[in-house]
């Protein structure tokens, strides 16, 4: 069954308008998710906390693979949303293909831009249109520890 949360792009600008219209303040962030760990629950979570409605880019497989290596994704767009949708703290789900999820940003104006913590706000891709229109770009801390690259690493150490 494919969750009501994950949606294109035009469904998800349509869903934000009535959002922002009824006072929702929509927070948005973006990632891989390739194999889901705590960090990601953790990080997940406190970035709903800075708004009312959170979007979640997704790296389609493809973008994955180019960002990541032939390797990744191990697990599929299509199961990775799906896993992601199932989260009460994600409000929308949306894949996108490029490099970057600038289109997507650019599309939602979303009212706080968030990425974990190795990335500077400034840094953060879409920040300056976020920031143009009155938003604000939080860089929150990592998990230390936590990532799907080190759990693949231990996983094949242990092979």
């Amino acid at each position: 069954m494919v969750s009501r949360k994950i949606l294109g792009l035009k469904a998800l600008v349509s869903a934000v308008k009535k959002d922002k219209k009824a006072g929702f303040k929509i927070v948005f962030t973006n990632g891989c998710f390739d194999i889901l760990h705590v960090g990601h629950v953790r990080y997940l979570k406190s970035a709903r906390k800075l708004g009312d409605k959170l979007i979640l880019g997704l790296n389609s497989d493809a973008s994955v693979r180019k960002l990541k290596g032939k390797d990744r994704p191990v697990v599929s767009q299509a199961e990775r949303a799906e896993l992601l949708s199932e989260f009460p703290f994600i409000d929308y789900i949306v894949v996108f293909g490029e490099d970057t999820p600038y289109r997507v940003i650019k599309s939602v104006l979303p009212d706080v831009l968030v990425k974990g913590g190795d990335w500077a706000p400034e840094k953060i891709i879409g920040s300056d249109v976020v920031l143009a229109n009155g938003g604000n770009v939080k860089s929150l801390p990592y998990v230390k520890g936590r990532s799907t690259t080190n759990i693949i690493k231990k996983i094949l150490k242990n092979l």
